[in-house]
């Protein structure tokens, strides 16, 4: 079979994705597939008139994360300042694919944009949620917005718009402690928890470098816990602990910074009613074939729902293979699994 897994893009998580990309690249080639990675934003400028060429069998591929997160404008400039989100040739490779397997994070990737572009071409044959599904979970007002009407419990948030708002309506309508984030970013980029007023210049100033619509929540003393789902089926939750600090860009992806245990420590029904959660949430947010929910297990007994992550990381330290393994699942078996599935019957594409 021949599969193009698309990574990296225009994207803070662009380092994330490269290295699922090379992750999931590497387990298909030793199922015996043949594979082409593709970075969605570089492109390549030329392709052989035998298009089947470029898939390659047998080969592996690395590529690490490194602590911070990387220079975008530096991408743009080695691409000559080119604005387009999808390079050359990314299409063409695609179409010629039996399985776009998406190993994206953030921007492009999980806002529905490139799931609405392959749509578009007709190419309909690519792994995860569809673009509606996309959009809803990665808009994280829109996520809060749609949890909270299925009765799914969240921490109290509002929009803030840096151009209308100001830090007096945080205060008087959220209060300190909160924590700050970007609407529609991943991996913790640009989120900050916030103690005192005199820190919350400083989040405002994190957020507002990768945009300008924020969400402001509640901040929630507890346990950190995640669950994947996968078919619409809830994996075994894993807590995570940090050593330092909380769970920030750093600490998810360098190795040795944070503690996961999984299954998480949990009684049976504990288990059974945040699973329970993470299965409602992914269907609230017409997500599809797999993801993976957070959330917060507050100090008073509440699950509460932080965010959905419509391709969730495959990196070394990544939690949903983690939470697969521990059902038996390994990683070049999830790799199967996901591309089994797609294309996208519940979605208004109607394949």
């Amino acid at each position: 079979m021949k599969i193009v897994v698309l990574a990296g893009g225009l994207s803070p998580e662009r380092d994330v994705s490269l290295s699922s990309g090379a992750l999931i690249a590497s387990a298909l080639s030793r199922c015996g597939h043949a594979v082409k990675i593709v970075d969605v934003y570089e492109g390549t400028d030329e392709l052989p008139e035998d298009i089947d060429s470029v898939f390659e069998c047998g080969k592996s591929y690395s590529s690490p994360v490194s602590e911070h997160e990387p220079d975008l404008d530096e991408v743009r400039r080695r691409n000559g300042g080119r604005e387009a989100l999808v390079g050359p040739g990314v299409l063409r490779i695609c179409a010629a694919a039996d399985v776009v397997f998406l190993g994206l994070h953030g921007s492009i990737g999980e806002n529905g944009q490139l799931q609405a572009t392959l749509d578009c071409a007709g190419i309909r044959h690519y792994t995860g949620t569809g673009y509606s599904g996309a959009l809803l979970s990665m808009d994280k007002d829109l996520t809060k917005q749609l949890i909270s009407r299925a009765g799914i419990p969240t921490a109290e948030w509002i929009y803030f718009d840096t151009a209308a708002d100001s830090k007096q309506d945080i205060i008087d309508k959220i209060g300190l402690p909160c924590v700050v984030k970007p609407t529609s970013c991943g991996s913790s980029v640009g989120v900050t928890p916030v103690y005192s007023t005199d820190e919350l210049d400083a989040a405002l100033d994190a957020a507002c470098r990768y945009e300008s619509r924020l969400v402001v929540e509640r901040l929630i003393k507890g346990r950190e816990l995640t669950v994947g789902v996968i078919d619409g089926k809830a994996l075994p939750p894993v807590e995570i602990i940090p050593k330092t600090g909380f769970y920030d860009y750093k600490n998810k992806y360098q190795s040795g910074m944070t503690t996961e245990i999984c299954p998480a420590p949990l009684t049976e029904d504990e288990t059974k009613k945040v699973q329970e959660l993470a299965v409602a949430t992914f269907h609230a947010l017409r997500m599809e074939q797999y993801g993976r929910v957070d959330f917060i297990y507050g100090e008073d007994g509440i699950f509460y729902c932080l965010e959905a992550n419509a391709l969730p990381g495959m990196t070394p330290t990544s939690l949903l293979p983690q939470e697969a393994a521990a059902v038996g699942i390994g990683y070049a078996a999830c790799s199967r699994k996901w591309r089994k599935t797609n294309k996208h019957k519940n979605s208004p594409r109607g394949v």
